[in-house]
């Protein structure tokens, strides 16, 4: 365990090593997206914690969703706006515990860079209400070569007609 003084050290490190108060790249939340609502109007629509995940940038549990281990045949929505995110033949078991994709439908999502966890992370948002959806990592299988690592509550499936 930590404590407060090995704490303060730790962050004089970091303000020493120039990464302590530097300026941090716009976030999702700091853009102006198609689809916005106020934070009552988005409350009424989502359930708590699909709003704790896509407005106030949570993670879900790993191994909490059903959507990780959901393989027919679909496309995943934003749980928010209902833009078609990502398809299932671009999905893959990561073993993750999230539901993992290599590939988002074109135009479908932005990335901004998320400082939450000291150093920088990529995440992913819907491009049309900017709602957070995960984690982009370079560590996913071929073509790409990325794991774009999602938040199932943020996303609904949406079976391909037929299937």
């Amino acid at each position: 365990m930590i404590d407060r003084r090995k704490f303060t050290f730790a962050g004089l490190g970091l303000a020493a090593a120039g990464l302590a108060n530097r300026p941090h790249p716009a976030t999702a939340a700091d853009k102006e997206f198609p689809v916005t609502k106020t934070e009552a109007e988005w409350k009424k629509i989502l359930t708590e914690d699909q709003f704790y995940v896509l407005r106030k940038h949570g993670t879900e549990r790993a191994g909490t969703s059903p959507l990780d281990k959901t393989y027919s045949p679909g496309t995943y929505h934003c749980a928010g706006c209902d833009t078609a995110l990502f398809t299932s033949d671009t999905k893959f078991d990561s073993g993750t515990g999230w539901p993992s994709f290599f590939q988002p439908i074109e135009g479908a999502t932005g990335s901004s860079t998320d400082w939450k966890l000291i150093y920088p992370r990529t995440e992913i948002h819907c491009a049309t209400c900017g709602g957070h959806l995960g984690h982009v990592f370079d560590d996913g299988p071929a073509p790409t070569g990325k794991r774009y690592c999602m938040n199932g509550v943020a996303m609904k499936f949406v079976p391909k007609a037929g299937a």
